[in-house]
């Protein structure tokens, strides 16, 4: 088939990348010359595993094209992807500007009949809104569906080539079979595709996310609860988990979610019911939980230091909001970094992924080190942010060596708790007994 995708962040560049993949025609559109330039290149703006190889595979294969023309991107697609920002305005609600936008874009250039799909996370009622800026653009018949992603970063190209599900909202006979036939491949193995109504789908996207938050919330309320009683919250995350109805995925506790997903999608849910005239309680709940949650460790750290940590130095290992990306959106590390900054704290950061992001967006207020190890040298004590893989098995002979004192703030709980008292460090970590 013959696809374009315009837009091409995460979202725009897996899905194009992937539907390429299995044979399909895809060309992705974007407005920023020097990305389209970059793609063109062979060269990925974004750290996503496995994506490299598939990326580079399509485009010498001439399945994969970059452009910055919209009119030659659409003009034999058969179905055209929206996959742009929405971000988050004032007031919490989506910006569908983008989407809008391209969307009238596009209805001024159709010549027949398009199947235009939203792949961004967007509001329910946005198809409607789409379907009313094309006929106000174009007397060309054009379907709009729903089609949300639900691609975990660092795991994405997975999720879309063997998704768990597909869910296509259309009402439009002809725009499910062509949605039918695009996804088929994808479904090989029996997972379903699942067909409904343009506002349930887009419903199921935010019901998703905001569910996943709240596993998260709910879990680091009780890891602070397991601190006062003096119970162990992996030992509870064990039991629970072993609950087929409950499941055991999004139950480690630690210092908050973030990325481009969970935060923006609970927020807008939330304001979407405001909106109304339904107060969201959990939704609220979740939000606020998660906002004390990214800085905890500060709040840990000030205690441990009789609230002085002004001249302190402190090295912290991660930065991206989770392990497999460089996407620091959100990210706990940052509202971790702004506090002890504020403190008077001085800090050294190491990722492997992220700190080109956090240096365009801060600078050098901290500083960043090119080894794990190397930002250890001198430092107070030790902050683990990022349940990287490079973290779980350190050399701690090296790691003992460097630090100023055998002090260790674990916020993803990576190490076992008589493992550290063996090793003589003071280690507090979430939801557990603090080793001293």
């Amino acid at each position: 088939m013959r696809i374009a995708v315009v837009g091409t962040g995460y979202v725009g560049l897996v899905t194009g990348t992937c539907l390429a993949e299995t044979g399909n025609q895809v060309t992705c559109v974007d407005i920023n010359e020097e990305k389209v330039k970059m793609m063109q290149a062979g060269k990925l703006p974004i750290y996503e595993p496995g994506l490299e190889l598939l990326f580079n595979r399509n485009i010498s294969q001439k399945r994969l094209l970059f452009t910055t023309n919209l009119a030659n991107a659409i003009a034999d697609a058969q179905i055209i992807f929206l996959a742009l920002p929405t971000p988050p305005g004032g007031d919490g609600s989506a910006d569908l500007s983008y989407v809008l936008g391209a969307a009238k874009d596009i209805a001024k250039l159709v010549t027949d009949y398009k199947v235009i799909v939203t792949k961004s996370t967007v509001p329910v009622g946005t198809a409607d809104r789409v379907t009313a800026v094309i006929k106000a653009n174009t007397n060309i018949e054009c379907a709009v569906v729903s089609n949300p992603e639900f691609l975990r970063e660092g795991v994405a190209v997975e999720d879309f080539m063997k998704p768990d599900r597909v869910v296509v909202g259309t009402l439009d006979e002809r725009a499910r079979k062509l949605m039918a036939e695009l996804y088929a491949p994808y479904v090989r193995q029996g997972n379903p595709i699942i067909f409904m109504d343009e506002r349930s789908s887009e419903l199921t996207k935010y019901a998703a996310n905001s569910f996943l938050a709240t596993k998260i919330s709910f879990m680091n309320e009780v890891a602070n609860l397991c601190e006062l009683v003096g119970a162990d919250v992996d030992m509870v995350r064990r039991g629970i988990g072993a609950d087929n109805r409950i499941g055991n995925r999004f139950l480690f506790s630690g210092i908050g979610y973030g990325g481009s997903c969970f935060p923006k999608d609970v927020q807008a849910l939330a304001k979407s019911a405001q909106e109304n005239q339904y107060d969201f309680k959990i939704l609220n709940s979740v939000m606020e939980v998660n906002e004390m949650q990214k800085k905890l460790l500060v709040q840990k750290l000030k205690k441990y230091y009789n609230n002085d940590i002004k001249g302190k130095k402190f090295a912290m290992w991660g930065l991206a909001f989770k392990p497999e990306t460089d996407d620091i959106r959100e990210a706990p590390a940052l509202y971790i970094i702004d506090e002890l900054l504020k403190e008077g704290a001085t800090i050294s950061v190491f990722d492997p992924e992220g700190m080109n992001n956090v240096k365009a967006l801060i600078g050098n207020k901290i500083t960043y080190g090119t080894t794990p190890y190397e930002i250890l040298d001198g430092a107070d004590a030790l902050l683990i942010v990022t349940e990287w893989s490079l973290f779980r098995t350190p050399d701690f002979d090296q790691v003992s060596s460097l630090l100023k004192n055998k002090v260790i703030f674990d916020g993803r709980n990576l190490y076992d708790l008589q493992k550290m008292v063996d090793l003589g460090y003071y280690y507090n970590s979430i939801g557990r007994k603090i080793i001293s």
